[in-house]
């Protein structure tokens, strides 16, 4: 890793010396734009609409506009500001982590001890250790003043930038002022899916499925070629989902429930009636409108579920024998299709 930035944190009159660097990286995978006729690379140029000449980074100066005003900044201007030349990295509270907001968390930076002796470093670490608590700082790094959270993340000092109270939005819809009715059976269910799907967090058991399909099909591409089939490539299965939209919740989440126990059969009751409560066996991989779910963060718990979740089976022994057939399935189906 490359240091980005050289500072020190400010602790009352203790100064902690670091350097900080980027704790994230991306991993996608790269592309660039072409033309589709010829393959011939796009490239995108910074030219004056004034006298129409390609203009160089270093011919770049930055300019705001005010009610058809321009005021343009040079860069020794920007640089005169006196925050931009600040490398101090101000603790001004401490502060309960529950207290934050994730929705402000912005980018995250490891800081490492830049000094002979470490040991202002291991004092302020020790002491957001003792307190149980996130020292919240100011800073300025490119150009903007920032607010952080500084805590600890495997013995290493972890910058975190927040947003600034006004970047986040207010959540205004009117749809959440209705009055919706969600019925016991319908709170009970949607608990017991939940409770099957409980798991540990552990990242490391996800993957971003996009890039290795996109590596899969940049590999088939240089392959064939031109001649590529997609439906080959990722089968016919590829696409699908569901439009997110749910007609009946109760047989939605009834459906879950029963994939998640294994059957991977829907249920064959009419309608949800007191019995629909207790028919939650241990969840199902897919949310009420038929997209999966992670199935590997939940496997852990394939086997877990509430008490009336546990009672269900015996309950529902009858109907799961009735679906079992496919001809009493399909009248079933047909049934409540003409209800």
């Amino acid at each position: 890793m490359r240091a980005i930035w050289k500072g020190a944190i400010a602790f009352g009159l203790v100064n902690v010396p670091v350097k900080v660097y980027s704790a994230t990286e991306d991993h996608d995978i790269s592309l660039h734009q072409v033309h589709n006729a010829d393959g011939g690379r796009i490239r995108y140029q910074r030219r004056c609409e004034v006298c129409s000449k390609i203009i160089d980074y270093s011919d770049i100066d930055k300019a705001f506009e005010d009610e058809g005003r321009t005021v343009v900044l040079s860069k020794d201007e920007l640089k005169s500001i006196p925050a931009e030349n600040s490398h101090e990295i101000e603790v001004v509270q401490f502060v309960p982590s529950e207290q934050l907001e994730p929705m402000m968390f912005e980018k995250s930076y490891y800081l490492e001890p830049d000094s002979k002796s470490p040991k202002a470093y291991v004092l302020l670490r020790r002491a957001l250790e003792d307190t149980d608590r996130v020292a919240i700082v100011q800073f300025a790094l490119r150009e903007k003043t920032r607010l952080g959270a500084l805590r600890i993340k495997d013995e290493v000092l972890v910058l975190q930038s927040l947003l600034w109270p006004d970047e986040v939005r207010d959540a205004s819809f009117p749809a959440l002022d209705t009055s919706i009715r969600i019925s016991a059976q319908e709170r009970e269910m949607s608990a017991a899916l939940v409770e099957s799907m409980a798991a540990d967090f552990e990242p490391e058991h996800f993957t971003d499925d996009y890039q290795v399909q996109l590596r899969k099909l940049i590999e088939a591409k240089l392959e064939k070629g031109d001649s590529l089939d997609t439906d080959e490539t990722f089968g016919a299965e590829a696409g699908g989902g569901g439009n997110g939209e749910v007609i009946d919740l109760m047989e939605a989440l009834k459906r879950s429930l029963e994939r998640k126990r294994g059957s991977g059969k829907p249920a064959a009751s009419e309608d949800a009636d007191s019995e629909d409560a207790d028919d939650a066996g241990t969840g199902e991989s897919a949310d009420s409108s038929g997209g999966k779910a992670p199935a590997k963060a939940g496997a852990k718990t394939a086997g877990t579920g509430t008490s009336s979740a546990k009672t269900a089976a015996a309950k529902s022994s009858g109907t799961k024998t009735a679906a079992s057939n496919p001809a009493a399935k399909a009248t079933t189906t047909r049934a409540r299709k003409g209800a």
